[in-house]
């Protein structure tokens, strides 16, 4: 079974174009988007466990360059 999230980022300002393109391109990553509101980028990512989708915002998405803070909302279904 897949695991599947939310990443909530917000970036440095006139950043989030750039961190939406760059995540865009990380392997298990479904979706970026620059958005509104209180986080900057939204990203739906998947993975084959929850180590593998920690890995994946660690050593992945939080190294991309102008980040400063994420929120991983993992999917569930009830």
């Amino acid at each position: 079974m897949v695991v599947q999230a939310y990443i909530l980022i917000q970036t440095e300002v006139g950043k989030a174009a750039n961190v939406a393109g760059e995540i865009a391109q990380i392997p298990g990553v479904t979706l970026a988007e620059d958005v509104t509101g209180p986080y900057d980028v939204i990203v739906r990512a998947e993975a084959k466990s929850v180590d593998e989708l920690g890995k994946l915002v660690v050593a992945k998405v939080q190294a991309i360059d102008g980040i400063t803070r994420t929120l991983t909302c993992p999917v569930v279904h009830l």
